[in-house]
C-alpha cells in the first residue's frame, strides 16, 4: 500500500523527480568514476614492472628514473658508461642485468633499445613474462619487435619495414631512413607501456647512430656495411638498467654499493618504494578530485531536499487526505524519507549502468593512447563504502522535509494552509 503511494506521489511529480534524479545520477557516476580509474591506474601503474630488484641510471631523481625508465616517460638527465654495465654484470650478486638505451621513437612510439635479456626477465603483474604473440624476438641488427598497440594502431605485420626516427617528438625531420627495420616479433598485449614501445637490439641503436654527429646525419658507410660490423656493436652509453639479484637478502647492500660508485654518479633505486613515493605526491590531487566529486553529490542532495521542502506546500491537501483516511504523523514521516530513498537507490543504479556502459565505450581509447586496461568491474568495497556515504547523507538531509510534513500534521490535522 504504502509503495502504491509512493510510486503514485514520484509520478505526480515526474518532472521534478527527473531532474532531481539526473542530477544525482551524473554526480553518483562522477564519484563512482574518479574512485574506480584512481584505482585501475595504481594497480596499472604497480603491475608495470615486477621481478625487478633495482633500476640503475645516472644520478638525478628516483621518480624521473623509474618514469622514464619503466614508464618511458621524459628523459635521462645523463647517461650511463657502458663499461659501468659492464663492472655491474661482473657482481656477484647480480642475476640478470637488462641495459636500456632510449632517444629515438617511431610514430609518436618510444624505441628501446635492449638485448634478448629483456624478454627472458622482464615481468609485470604477478611475475608474468612478456610473450610473442606472432614471429621471434630480433636477432640481426635490423630487426624490430614491435608492442602490442603499436602494431595494432600502425596495422604492422611480421615482415614489415618501418623508420625510426631520432628524437622523440610526434612528428620528426630527422629520421633513419638509409636504415629501415623489418619487424620480426610482435608481443602479447599487456596493459604497460610496454604495449605502445618500440623494441630493437642495442647493435641496431648503434648501427642508425654510427653516422649521427650532434644531431646531424653524415653518410659514411653504407648500410650493408654496418650489418656486417655491428652485429655485436653496442652503444657507448646506456640510459638505465633493470636489476635482478640473486638473493633478496642482498638488495639494499647492492644499492649502497652502486650509490657510491666512485667512477660515475650512479643512481640504484627499488621500484616498489619510489611508487609508493610517487603516489604519496599524488596524493593531494587525489583527495581534491575526491572532494569536488563529494561537493558534486551533495549539491545535488541539498537540490533534492530543497525540491521536497518547496513541494511540501503543493502536497498539503494530498497530506490532508491521507490524514483522513487515518494516516499518523510517523506515516506521513516515513513517506518522505522513502521517497527520497527510493529516488536514491533508483539514481544509484542507473549511476552504475551508466558507468559501466561509458567504460565500455571508452575502453579500446584508453588502451590505445594511454595504455590503460580499465576493469567494467565498477563494484568494489571502496564503492560500497561511497554509496552508503551517498544514502546515509541522503537519509539525514530528507530528515528535514519529513519532520517539517511531522509537525505539520501535528498541528494542522484535516486543515488546509492556504
Amino acid at each position: 500500500m504504502r509503495l502504491r503511494i509512493l510510486l503514485h506521489s514520484v509520478l505526480n511529480r515526474r518532472w521534478t523527480v527527473l531532474l532531481t534524479l539526473f542530477s544525482l545520477v551524473i554526480s553518483i557516476m562522477l564519484v563512482l568514476g574518479i574512485n574506480h580509474i584512481r584505482a585501475q591506474t595504481k594497480e596499472a601503474f604497480s603491475n608495470t614492472l615486477s621481478d625487478t630488484d633495482l633500476i640503475v641510471g645516472a644520478r638525478s631523481g628516483p621518480i624521473n628514473l623509474l618514469l622514464y625508465s619503466v614508464f618511458h616517460l621524459g628523459n635521462p638527465t645523463h647517461n650511463v658508461q657502458w663499461n659501468t654495465y659492464e663492472e655491474l654484470a661482473k657482481h656477484s650478486q647480480v642475476d640478470w642485468l637488462i641495459p636500456l638505451a632510449l632517444g629515438d621513437s617511431h610514430k609518436g612510439h618510444r624505441v628501446v633499445a635492449t638485448t634478448a635479456d629483456f624478454f627472458a626477465h622482464y615481468a609485470y603483474g604477478n611475475k608474468q613474462r612478456l610473450r610473442i604473440a606472432e614471429g621471434k624476438t630480433f636477432v640481426a641488427p635490423f630487426e624490430v619487435v614491435l608492442g602490442a598497440a603499436v602494431a595494432r594502431k600502425q596495422g604492422y605485420r611480421i615482415g614489415a619495414n618501418i623508420i625510426l626516427a631520432h628524437g622523440i617528438a610526434d612528428v620528426s625531420l630527422a629520421k633513419h631512413d638509409d636504415a629501415p627495420f623489418t619487424v620480426s616479433g610482435i608481443l602479447a598485449p599487456t596493459g604497460t607501456p610496454v604495449d605502445k614501445s618500440v623494441f630493437i637490439s642495442l647493435a641496431g641503436m648503434e648501427a642508425i647512430h654510427r653516422d649521427w654527429h650532434s644531431g646531424v646525419h653524415i653518410p659514411t658507410q653504407s648500410s650493408s656495411d654496418q650489418q656486417n660490423v655491428l652485429t655485436n656493436a653496442h652503444p657507448e652509453t646506456l640510459s638505465a638498467m633493470l636489476v635482478g639479484l640473486k638473493s633478496r637478502s642482498a638488495l639494499f647492500t647492492v644499492q649502497r654499493q652502486i650509490n657510491q660508485y666512485t667512477n660515475e654518479p650512479l643512481q640504484a633505486v627499488v621500484p616498489g618504494l619510489v611508487l609508493a613515493e610517487l603516489w604519496q605526491l599524488m596524493d593531494s590531487v587525489e583527495i581534491a578530485f575526491t572532494v569536488i566529486a563529494w561537493l558534486v553529490v551533495g549539491a545535488s542532495l541539498l537540490g533534492m531536499t530543497t525540491s521536497l521542502l518547496t513541494a511540501l506546500n503543493e502536497r498539503q491537501r494530498e497530506f490532508a487526505v491521507m490524514r483522513a483516511l487515518g494516516a499518523g504523523p510517523g506515516y506521513l514521516f516515513t513517506l518522505i524519507m522513502s521517497e527520497v530513498l527510493f529516488i536514491c537507490v533508483i539514481a544509484i543504479v542507473l549511476a552504475i549502468l551508466l558507468l559501466t556502459a561509458t567504460l565500455a565505450l571508452l575502453q579500446p581509447w584508453l588502451l590505445g593512447i594511454w595504455g590503460l586496461s580499465i576493469s567494467l568491474n565498477v563494484m568494489g568495497s571502496n564503492q560500497l563504502l561511497y554509496l552508503a556515504g551517498v544514502l546515509i547523507t541522503a537519509i539525514v538531509l530528507s530528515v528535514i522535509p519529513a519532520w517539517v510534513v511531522y509537525r505539520r500534521s501535528l498541528h494542522d490535522g484535516l486543515s488546509m494552509r492556504i
